[in-house]
């Protein structure tokens, strides 16, 4: 990831730490975690050691926390041992002459860096507005690629287009993606990314712990959290993918979170799978050596179209 020139090379799994910008008081704010900057190093320590050394956040998680604990949790480590990926958010953008620019500048501030790896609009607000903002970025270095998210395939052309005339492109998109919400491969966005060697990161593989097997009618999400006003309603219906889950891990030592996860490679994307835990890291070095067959693929995908949920954010718009 050195050059702008280059194509993006990614890893197998990136590291979300959406959850890292609660304020670590149970119950408290988007996920309801217990987080403490001793905590987040051991998981750091745990992932950098494993190889797991791309690391996803963004301004809007726990506005500017995440990317501030993260620093933190990184200290020590030289530059080259991670990626930072983060994000352009222009429904938080600054009215000067360079939101863009102004929000890079803080991201890298809070961040503790002169760069970074993977940047991101966020979402499709004016793509015609803000992508042409970045190629300033890309040419002076303090970003070394660009990725949409959210984009819809008609909004990933356009920006595209607009990089391409600077000699730019867009090379990876960031869409919610799991075995709940598939709209992305419906509207053929994973097939264009195959055709065009642009990475796919998918989101909410794990749909913020209600596909792990670990929450359940009698076990929900935490209390007061705002995904457990998502999911926890919706628990019972996704009993019998949880289990078929369980039980295809279960010949393999891994956990149901593993197989969707593994789901998600097998189906050519790049998951980014939240890590609050040094456990969560050894499910994701398991997941390494999880090859799914097609029947199972297939099954898992018949069992999740049969639960019959709508997981959307309310930030996204159909694909």
């Amino acid at each position: 990831m050195d050059d702008t020139s280059t194509t993006l090379t990614a890893p197998a799994v990136a590291l979300g730490t959406w959850a890292w910008g609660d304020s670590g008081e149970a119950g408290d704010g988007w996920f309801g975690s217990r987080l403490s900057a001793s905590g987040l190093r051991e998981v750091v320590e745990k992932a950098q050691s494993n190889g797991f050394t791309t690391w996803d956040t963004a301004v809007v998680y726990g506005m500017g926390r995440s990317e501030t604990v993260l620093a933190q949790a990184l200290q020590g480590y030289d530059r080259g041992e991670y990626q930072l990926s983060t994000k352009f958010t222009p429904q938080i953008a600054g009215d000067g002459d360079d939101p863009v620019a102004d929000m890079l500048e803080q991201s890298l501030d809070r961040l503790g860096t002169d760069y970074v790896d993977l940047y991101w609009i966020h979402n499709p607000a004016d793509v015609a507005r803000w992508t042409p903002l970045l190629i300033p970025l890309l040419k002076n270095g303090t970003i070394r690629h660009v990725g949409v998210s959210n984009h819809n395939l008609e909004e990933i052309a356009l920006a595209d287009q607009i990089l391409g005339e600077a000699g730019f492109r867009v090379q990876a998109v960031q869409n919610h993606y799991s075995l709940l919400y598939r709209g992305s491969e419906r509207a053929g966005i994973l097939d264009h990314c195959r055709e065009n060697d642009v990475r796919f990161f998918s989101y909410m593989v794990l749909e913020q712990g209600a596909l792990t097997g670990t929450y359940g009618p009698d076990h929900p999400l935490p209390a007061g959290s705002t995904r457990a006003g998502a999911y926890n309603a919706i628990l019972p219906q996704l009993q019998a993918l949880t289990a078929a889950m369980a039980a295809i891990g279960a010949d393999r030592s891994a956990t149901a979170a593993d197989i969707a996860t593994a789901w998600a490679i097998a189906k050519g994307t790049i998951p980014i799978i939240g890590v609050t835990k040094p456990g969560h890291v050894d499910g994701l070095s398991r997941v390494r050596g999880i090859e799914l067959a097609d029947d199972e693929i297939a099954e898992l995908e018949a069992l999740a179209d049969a639960a019959d949920v709508d997981t959307r954010g309310g930030w996204e718009r159909e694909m």
